[in-house]
């Protein structure tokens, strides 16, 4: 579904001004929209994979290591599919106070695509360089939306994500490196009109909520703090958009319709998309790279 269509259908959770001002700057930030008894939940079901991640050695399909995880030391920096992993994450990915949410920038039938939990411990771990999202994923429209909930909140040193404001209305850029590796990074040739005026960096309380917009160029510093900065990332999209390839993070959930219903026909927005590699052997991540520097 496209802005003008969504913008028909009346609000359920956000203002007015806000829902324009979403589609106008490409994402959306709302301080301490998820409530202490949810929170309590995730960060629950969250310390329940963290210790099951001590028997693993090595990054697998789930788990993403940091540098110095250990059993005594657990350090991750993403879990892949977190609502596989534990029922709690899928609970709140289909509350109301998602899917509604998600309906006021995606429309009124709410898709699901895939989601990611990036814990990003702390002590110096790794960040991620400028990217956009929809290259990895490409729909026939660019209705996808992430939505970020920072689940202990999020500080400057943390490495919070930073949005380049107005970006989802330029061009998308290629992700692939020189050598054609697809490392989900816009080459720092393409980035000479990203001027600090234009960056926002996200930080705020514990339930900070962010709406991104699939095109919106974003990224994020090294958590040089002690703590962990946990960001959980469910991807939903309008019910008439649909993948063009395999997603590289794959669910039994994909393609579940969370809000309303199922649609008959596919909407097109005919602006181009570059295609990933084809998921359908697997993906290399992009920390997997010899010169990834995220």
């Amino acid at each position: 579904m496209k802005p003008q269509d969504v913008l028909a259908y009346p609000s359920r959770v956000l203002a007015d001004d806000q829902r324009q001002r979403f589609f106008d700057d490409g994402f959306l930030v709302l301080p301490d929209y998820v409530p202490p008894a949810w929170l309590e939940r995730l960060r629950a079901a969250m310390a329940e994979l963290l210790d099951r991640s001590r028997s693993i050695t090595q990054s697998d399909a789930v788990y993403v290591l940091e540098e110095g995880h250990s059993a005594r030391d657990p350090r991750l920096h993403r879990v892949s599919s977190p609502q596989d992993q534990h029922p709690a994450f899928w609970a709140f990915m289909t509350d109301p106070i998602m899917t509604d949410l998600a309906a006021d920038v995606v429309g009124p039938d709410v898709k699901f695509h895939h989601a990611k939990l990036n814990v990003k411990s702390g002590k110096g771990t790794q960040g991620f360089g400028w990217h956009q999202d929809i290259p990895a994923w490409p729909h026939t429209d660019f209705s996808p939306v992430t939505i970020g909930i920072y689940i202990d909140g999020c500080t400057a040193d943390q490495g919070p994500l930073t949005v380049a404001r107005g970006s989802h209305n330029g061009p998308l850029f290629s992700m692939y490196d020189d050598a054609g590796n697809f490392v989900v990074k816009i080459r720092s040739n393409d980035l000479g009109w990203l001027t600090d005026d234009r960056i926002a960096s996200i930080t705020g309380g514990p339930g900070t909520t962010l709406l991104l917009n699939c095109r919106a160029v974003h990224g994020s510093a090294p958590n040089k703090a002690a703590a962990a900065r946990p960001l959980l990332l469910p991807v939903y999209s309008s019910a008439d958009s649909f993948p063009y390839t395999p997603s590289p993070i794959p669910s039994p959930h994909q393609g579940d319709v969370v809000r309303g219903k199922p649609a008959r026909f596919a909407c097109f927005d005919t602006r181009p998309v570059e295609m990933p590699p084809d998921w359908r052997f697997g993906y290399k991540p992009v920390w997997a790279h010899k010169k990834p520097a995220y």
